[in-house]
């Protein structure tokens, strides 16, 4: 009878677990959408750009959350550190993965074992902008008055290591000019002080510099894509000038490591449908980006790419890791 009673507990317990509820199916509910930047500036407007179609896509809420700091250091430690389960994503920038392991010394998170590629959004163009009262009116103009007065036109940047100021060292190592960069606390004090002329130069954001190239405030040398953009059509690129120049940001997409393959799968498909809405796509090119999609692999060898290349600008700048 002992035997008997045995056997039937165990057949019992089998059957629960065979009955058990199924995991819920992925998603089942919000996602957060980590922006590691303060809100405003252009990572956060094409996050929230992103945002509503990409929750339409999941079926749950997509909530961006802005965790600004450390040149967005915190914002990534705190995606990388996440639960893998598909409910934290990052919206990616170049300094995330790209340039921040050749400018910080240690980094609370690594950026090439930390996070999964999810999809590509789009890719932000640089503009070569100079202040009126510079008397240069293109690239080969700017480069004659660097070489003839050395160390006489300074450079802008939000912060040491930034897309502005690294696009600047670029520049200067392959126009052979003697400029120099002024780095800011912030891309409105940098604004500010090129608006005013204390700083003569910037290679910024094209989304943040059009309004005031098309106010006349500033002037617009050359764009840094290697096309001409669409919405400067008579604006040459600075490779015209200088053969391979290409100085552009690409934002995307990360998940922490270890989210399982069928979570990944089903947010880059999400992601890709999100970012192909056709009002998605004319908001960021209204905002002078270049929408483009990519597959994990495709974009995980654009980071690579991206990573040698900038690696190089940071080690012929001199630049040591902080």
């Amino acid at each position: 009878m002992k035997r008997k009673g045995t056997a039937a507990v165990a057949a019992a317990l089998i059957a629960a677990f065979s009955f058990s509820p199924a995991r819920a199916e992925y998603p089942d509910h919000a996602v957060q959408l980590i922006v590691p930047f303060a809100p405003g500036g252009g990572a956060d407007v094409f996050a929230r750009t992103l945002g509503p179609p990409l929750a339409k896509a999941l079926g749950q809420p997509v909530v961006v959350v802005n965790k600004p700091g450390a040149g967005g250091i915190i914002g990534a430690d705190f995606a990388a550190k996440a639960a893998p389960d598909g409910y934290t994503l990052m919206y990616a920038t170049p300094g995330t993965q790209i340039t921040n392991p050749y400018l910080i010394e240690r980094l609370s998170y690594d950026p090439f074992k930390d996070f999964v590629t999810v999809s590509a959004l789009l890719e932000a163009p640089n503009v070569l902008v100079v202040h009126p009262s510079v008397p240069a009116r293109d690239v080969q103009e700017l480069i004659e008055l660097a070489q003839g007065k050395p160390g006489s036109i300074n450079f802008s940047s939000s912060g040491m290591g930034s897309t502005q100021h690294l696009s600047g060292e670029l520049f200067k190592t392959m126009a052979g000019v003697d400029i120099t960069h002024v780095a800011y606390r912030g891309s409105a004090p940098a604004m500010a002080d090129l608006l005013a002329g204390n700083v003569q130069m910037a290679i910024d954001t094209l989304a943040v510099q059009l309004p005031h190239i098309r106010s006349g405030a500033m002037r617009a040398l050359a764009v840094t894509t290697l096309e001409r953009h669409p919405l400067l059509p008579d604006v040459p690129t600075v490779a015209e000038s200088l053969p391979g120049f290409s100085s552009s940001a690409i934002n995307y997409i990360l998940a922490p490591a270890q989210t399982p393959p069928d979570v990944v799968a089903k947010l880059t498909a999400a992601v890709t449908a999100a970012a192909q809405d056709a009002e998605v796509r004319e908001r960021l090119v209204t905002l002078g980006t270049i929408p483009m999609s990519a597959t994990p692999a495709e974009l995980d060898a654009r980071i690579a790419l991206e990573q040698k290349k900038w690696k190089k600008v940071i080690e012929d700048a001199g630049i040591k890791p902080q």
